[in-house]
């Protein structure tokens, strides 16, 4: 199937929807009847059109609001609660329409092949093992524990929903294009948070935020702008991408979150070892690696500085006679329990949740699937980055060169931040991710050119 042309099936289930709608319109208050007319017109749209919904899915990233539904105790997760996203109801309704459509139309392949299929398999599959074992013995709370693999999992299905749903590369243009006018609206927002004087975070984080949650997507979607920088020849286009570049630069300052600023210092490191050919492209690097300790606010010197230089309290851990601040000597001190605590779980560890929570990706993953799960993940991110540099070496189209590169990066990116932080679970920093991996993954397949992307025009 080509389009997107509303087939019989579509319109019976639509039509079913409108009458339970008009109903529960009738039954409810005027300001509630409004609120569930816009949000059944959202979800109508999705289950008519996948492509449409993917467009939701982009804006929806971190521009949806967080409701809290109750709360779920376990080792990993203490007594955390349950929250529930638009975009968490989106998936489920694109997943429904997608199996229905699977099931009506069997033309239709229910996952497109791709190199990652299997790797990704795996890593599912060992989670889910490691999970059960952790319910019989006890370590893991059943609830607790389909909650967080659901969440895990979603990631991927933005994957697979790309994957199966964008053929051409102008659609591909179209997302990326979506994607950064998203970006654009986050950091302009976190850019607002400045004068205030809290540390930026995404809209509708409640109070507190997670600056390092905001630090990481900003980091990522950096990452992506530059490869595209590197390879786009339109001025208007580089024009505006660079002034996007600086909105997110400010916004990502504003965070104050070391584990992207470190993640970024890596990235530079990996365009400067692509890219060192490049006259222009190493003297922009060496100007801004001198201008930036001139040009940065003073707030993101001195979160900088207490790390390694702060006043000192008592218990900080010390590298090289350095005593570093409380909050990363914490984080060290967990990756030594988690260390200590494996051997004892060494194949397929505790289980997601069957583990206290480690604010640091790889140990986290270690402590919760053991061995199995280590190697199942690496086998999953050595197959991204494989297909990634094959698209980046064989394609022509600069756009899409530059997408390969760009994510390139944005993995250099994922992989240091992961350090600080547990990246690759957190929903902000891994739809975005997600969504571009499958377009590069889709790259040698995809049909037409893309090489103007200035031509091209979301839908609205």
């Amino acid at each position: 199937m080509q389009g997107e042309a509303l087939r019989p099936h579509d319109l019976v289930v639509m039509c079913l929807l409108a009458m339970v709608l008009a109903l529960g319109i009738s039954l409810v208050k005027p300001t509630i009847g409004m609120q569930l007319a816009v949000g059944f017109m959202i979800l109508l749209i999705a289950f008519a059109s996948t492509r449409a919904a993917i467009y939701l899915l982009i804006v929806s990233m971190l521009l949806s609001p967080e409701i809290t539904v109750g709360q779920i105790q376990g080792r990993g997760v203490g007594g955390r609660e349950i929250s529930l996203r638009f975009d968490d109801l989106l998936l489920i309704v694109i997943g429904f329409s997608w199996l229905v459509k699977t099931i009506v139309f069997r033309e239709l392949a229910l996952i497109k092949p791709t190199p990652v299929n299997r790797p990704l398999f795996y890593y599912m599959l060992v989670c889910v093992l490691a999970t059960l074992l952790g319910i019989i013995a006890e370590r893991v709370r059943p609830l607790s524990g389909f909650f967080f693999l659901m969440k895990y999992f979603e990631y991927f299905f933005i994957f697979f929903m790309v994957v199966n749903n964008v053929n051409t590369k102008e659609q591909a243009v179209r997302l990326v294009v979506a994607l950064l006018a998203t970006c654009c609206v986050i950091s302009l927002y976190a850019i607002y948070q400045i004068p205030s004087g809290v540390r930026a975070t995404a809209p509708f984080e409640g109070e507190g935020g997670e600056p390092n949650t905001l630090g990481g997507y900003l980091a990522v979607m950096m990452a992506l702008v530059i490869g595209l920088l590197l390879h786009l020849e339109s001025v208007r286009v580089r024009t505006v991408l660079a002034i996007l570049l600086g909105l997110i630069s400010l916004a990502l300052m504003a965070t104050l979150s070391r584990s992207s600023y470190l993640a970024v210092g890596a990235m530079f490191l990996a365009v400067f070892l692509t890219q060192w050919h490049r006259r222009s492209v190493v003297l922009i690097l060496l100007v801004a690696m001198i201008a930036l300790p001139l040009i940065a606010p003073s707030n993101v010197k001195q979160r900088i500085n207490d790390t390694f230089f702060g006043r000192e309290y008592g218990g900080e851990v010390k590298v090289g006679g350095v005593a570093l601040d409380l909050s990363t000597s914490e984080r060290i001190r967990s990756w030594q329990y988690v260390l200590r605590d494996w051997t004892r779980q060494p194949l397929l560890g505790y289980g997601v949740t069957g583990y206290a929570w480690t604010d640091a990706q790889y140990v986290k993953t270690l402590g919760e699937t053991g061995l199995a799960g280590i190697v199942t993940f690496w086998f999953v991110i050595v197959r991204l980055w494989k297909r990634a540099r094959e698209s980046f070496l064989m394609e022509q189209d600069r756009f899409c060169r530059g997408l390969a590169h760009g994510f390139l990066l944005a993995m250099v990116v994922a992989l240091v931040h992961a350090i600080g932080a547990n990246t690759f679970i957190i929903i902000r920093i891994m739809e975005p991710f997600w969504l571009c991996a499958g377009l590069v993954m889709l790259l040698p397949t995809l049909e037409g050119k893309a090489t103007s992307v200035a031509d091209v025009q979301v839908p609205a």
